[in-house]
């Protein structure tokens, strides 16, 4: 596979075309953004980890059923993907009540859901990312009720396995984001990444009933470190694999 020109830069990752017109080649960079680029800062090691953790998160989650765009990792910062058309949404679950969702609605941070909750936002930073529903969603042309209906059921699904997965290791996953979009041949698929950066994951086994963040929100919300707790959950997810008898898609 050869890298070829570079097609667009995000807060997080490079893409680059390759001589195959299906796959793009991804590397991911050290920056760290909250607050839709507001922060910033380059933390040594970062992408290094969220390219391991997304590469073994998604072959968890295709050996539970779950498809992504994900090819494999090339090294340690570089994987492999499909060509997508990206649905331009964020799409949100919910399982604990935290962060803008606990604000929104005055509920107690650390709330568990009666039910998980899927919400969709307009993957805009110039608009702040502003929540829609789904009829605003069909009404803009952003997806079409088939490809919502799709798009919904994948978000429950891969709800699902992760849960799995980060119970499995002894970490609560309270919410995460992630991103779909549809390959040349229209089939709509899991894109982008499932990292700590995407994702609220806090420890079960914190001491003394307070929440150990394992997540963005150490670096969001100043309170430590993002290295020592990003190992954490790789070298968690490693071993799962491992248990599991996953051969890396590397």
């Amino acid at each position: 596979m050869e890298k070829l020109e570079k097609l667009y830069e995000g807060k997080a990752k490079k893409l680059y075309a390759t001589n195959d017109p299906d796959i793009l080649w991804v590397e991911y960079m050290n920056q760290a953004t909250a607050g839709n680029g507001a922060k910033k800062a380059q933390i040594e090691g970062k992408g290094e980890l969220n390219n391991h953790i997304t590469s073994v998160i998604f072959d968890l989650l295709k050996a539970r059923g779950v498809e992504s765009h994900f090819v494999q990792r090339l090294s340690d910062t570089e994987q492999l993907v499909r060509r997508m058309n990206m649905f331009p949404l964020e799409i949100i679950m919910r399982n604990t009540a935290a962060g803008s969702f606990a604000q929104r609605y005055g509920v107690a941070e650390g709330t568990e859901l009666k039910k998980p909750i899927l919400e969709f936002c307009v993957k805009s930073d110039e608009l702040g990312d502003p929540f829609i529903n789904d009829d605003g969603i069909i009404a803009l042309g952003l997806a079409s009720e088939e490809e919502l209906a799709t798009i919904s059921r994948q978000a429950r699904a891969v709800n699902d396995a992760l849960l799995d997965i980060f119970t499995k290791i002894g970490v609560q996953l309270v919410d995460f984001k992630i991103e779909e979009g549809k390959t040349g041949d229209g089939k709509i698929l899991l894109a982008d990444e499932i990292t700590p950066d995407t994702c609220r994951l806090w420890n079960k086994d914190s001491k003394d009933g307070k929440v150990e963040h394992l997540d963005k929100d150490l670096f969001r919300r100043d309170l430590g470190d993002i290295i020592p707790a990003y190992e954490d959950i790789y070298a968690r997810l490693t071993a799962l694999a491992k248990d599991e008898g996953i051969t890396p898609s590397a």
